[in-house]
C-alpha cells in the first residue's frame, strides 16, 4: 500500500518543491534577511557579542522548573534542539551530494542573513505573545501575523501558517527525524528501523505528555552535551586530516561559483542547483525565516524582547557556522579531496545522504566505529528535534482548535513518528520540504509588515548602549 501511494505522490511533490525552492524560497529568505540586515544596521554584527554574553555568561544546565514559560537559556536550548537535527547531518549531506561542496557556501550566506531574520522573529514573538490566567504562554508567527494584519486576511494567513507548521514539523518533520534515525541505526548496528520507531514512540510519548517544563528540563541538558560530543568527534577527524583542510575550504569556494565542474550540466543549471540546495537545506537546518523557533523564544522569561532576539541569533550561529560546518568539512575533506571516493563527482551506487556522514567518519575511525558514532549522535540530534517540533505543532493546534485538541494531536504525532521508520526516505524529505516552504510565505509577509516594531527594539537597545558608554 505504501509503495503505491509513494509512487503517485513523489513526482507531484517534487514538482511543487522545484518551483517553491528554486524560484520563491531563495528570493524570500535572502530578501527578508537582507531587508533586516540593512534596516537594523547589521544587527547580527552589532549585537553578536551581547548575544554571546547572554548565552554563555551565566550558563546553567539546570534552569529549574518555571512557574510559566522557560528561562532564556531553556528557550534557546529548545530552539537549538529544533535547529540541530538531521538537517545538520543528513540535510547537509544531501545538499553536498546534489549541489556539490559549494552548496555549503550558500548555506553560510543564508545563515548570515538569517541571523537578522531570527532576531526579528524572536523579538516579535516576545512582543505579541499572550499569557493565560494559569501562566501558559502562547506565542509565535500565528500571533504576530494577526498583529500585522487585522480582520479576515490576518486570520487566514495565521491559520494557513498554523496548518502548514503542524503538518511540516508536528507530523512530516517527525517522520524525517525517525526515518533518519532508523536508517542510521540499521546501517550501524543492524537494528530493524521499525524497532527503533517503537523505542522512539515510547520515549517521546513520555515527554510529549509532560508539558513545557519536562521538555525544557530535557533540552537544556541534552542539547549542550550532544553538541559537544559531536564537535569533539568532528574536530578529531579534521586534526587527523589536517593536511586536507585548506583544500576543503578551497573546494567550497571554488564550487560555489563553478558548481558545473563537480555536478555537471550547464553553468545556469548547476549554479541554480547549488544555491537552491544551500537555501533549502539551510532553511531546514537553521530554520531562520521559517517561523518555527519563535515558538520557543516566545516562552522565554525576559523583560526586554531585544534580549531574546540577540540570544536567538546565537542559535543560528551555533547551528550553521559550528555544527553544520564541522560536519560538512569532515565530509568534504575525507570524500571530496584528492583520493576521496567522490573527488570526481561520480556518486557510487549505495552512497546517499543518509549514510554519507557515516562513510566520512568511517574513513578515519573505521566503518563500524564511524557508523556507530554518527548513528548515536544522530539519535540525540533527531530526538531533541522531535521534542521541540512537537511543541511548535502543539502551540499551533491549540491556536486552531483549543487546548482540548492537544492530546489528540500528541497521539497522531506519535503515529507519524513511527510511520517515518517504514516509509521511503526520499518521499518523507520531499513532503517535509514542501510544507517547510509553504510556512515561509505567510511568515515572511508578516516580517516585512512588522519592520517598525522590530526596529523600535533595535533603536532602544542602541540608545541604551550609548548611554552606558557615556
Amino acid at each position: 500500500m505504501f509503495a503505491s501511494v509513494e509512487a503517485v505522490l513523489y513526482p507531484v511533490v517534487c514538482r511543487i518543491n522545484e518551483y517553491l525552492s528554486n524560484y520563491i524560497l531563495v528570493f524570500l529568505l535572502i530578501g527578508v534577511g537582507l531587508w533586516y540586515t540593512v534596516r537594523t544596521g547589521f544587527v547580527q554584527i552589532r549585537f553578536f557579542g551581547e548575544g554571546m554574553r547572554k548565552v554563555f555568561g551565566n550558563l546553567s544546565l539546570n534552569g529549574g522548573k518555571q512557574s510559566s514559560g522557560m528561562t532564556s537559556f531553556q528557550a534557546l536550548a529548545t530552539a537549538i534542539a529544533a535547529q540541530v537535527g538531521t538537517g545538520n547531518i543528513v540535510g547537509a549531506s544531501g545538499a553536498i551530494l546534489t549541489g556539490g561542496p559549494g552548496a555549503i557556501f550558500w548555506m553560510w550566506v543564508i545563515a548570515f542573513f538569517g541571523m537578522a531574520t531570527i532576531y526579528a522573529e524572536a523579538t516579535l514573538a516576545i512582543k505579541t505573545r499572550r499569557v493565560d490566567k494559569d501562566g501558559t504562554i502562547h506565542g509565535g508567527p500565528a500571533y504576530y501575523i494577526t498583529t500585522a494584519f487585522k480582520g479576515g486576511f490576518g486570520k487566514f494567513l495565521a491559520s494557513f501558517f498554523a496548518v502548514a507548521i503542524t503538518l511540516a514539523l508536528g507530523f512530516m518533520g517527525c517522520m524525517v527525524q525517525s526515518n533518519s534515525i532508523g536508517s542510521a541505526f540499521q546501517t550501524a548496528f543492524g537494528v530493524p528501523s521499525q524497532f527503533v520507531g517503537v523505542v522512539l514512540v515510547i520515549f517521546c510519548g513520555f515527554i510529549f505528555l509532560g508539558g513545557v517544563n519536562r521538555l525544557a528540563a530535557v533540552t537544556e541538558k541534552v542539547v549542550p552535551v550532544m553538541a559537544v560530543i559531536f564537535l569533539v568527534g568532528a574536530v578529531g577527524i579534521l586534526v587527523v586530516r589536517i593536511q586536507d583542510v585548506p583544500a576543503t575550504f578551497a573546494l567550497i569556494f571554488k564550487y560555489a561559483f563553478q558548481p558545473q565542474a563537480i555536478i555537471g550540466g550547464s553553468f545556469g543549471y548547476a549554479i541554480k542547483t547549488a544555491i537552491s540546495q544551500g537555501a533549502k537545506r539551510g532553511l531546514f537546518s537553521n530554520e531562520a525565516g521559517m517561523g518555527s523557533t519563535p515558538h520557543a523564544h516566545a516562552q522565554a522569561n525576559v523583560k526586554d524582547p531585544h534580549d531574546q532576539g540577540v540570544v536567538a541569533m546565537v542559535g543560528v550561529f551555533i547551528d550553521t557556522f559550528i555544527v553544520l560546518t564541522l560536519n560538512a568539512l569532515v565530509i568534504i575533506c575525507t570524500l571530496y579531496t584528492d583520493g576521496g571516493m567522490l573527488a570526481d563527482g561520480v556518486i557510487p551506487e549505495g552512497v546517499n545522504k543518509t549514510n554519507l556522514a557515516q562513510l566520512a567518519f568511517g574513513s578515519v575511525l573505521g566503518d563500524s566505529v564511524g557508523s556507530a558514532f554518527v548513528a548515536v549522535c544522530l539519535f540525540f540530534f533527531a530526538f531533541s528535534t522531535v521534542l521541540s517540533w512537537n511543541l511548535f505543532g502543539k502551540i499551533n493546534v491549540i491556536y486552531l482548535f483549543g487546548k482540548k485538541a492537544a492530546k489528540g494531536y500528541a497521539v497522531i504525532a506519535l503515529v507519524f513518528l513511527y510511520l517515518g521508520t517504514v516509509m521511503s526516505n526520499d518521499l518523507v524529505w520531499e513532503l517535509t520540504d514542501m510544507f517547510n516552504n509553504l510556512m515561509v510565505l505567510p511568515n515572511a509577509i508578516a516580517l516585512f509588515a512588522l519592520t517598525g516594531m522590530v526596529l523600535s527594539s533595535v533603536h532602544k537597545a542602541a540608545n541604551k548602549g550609548q548611554k552606558i558608554e557615556k
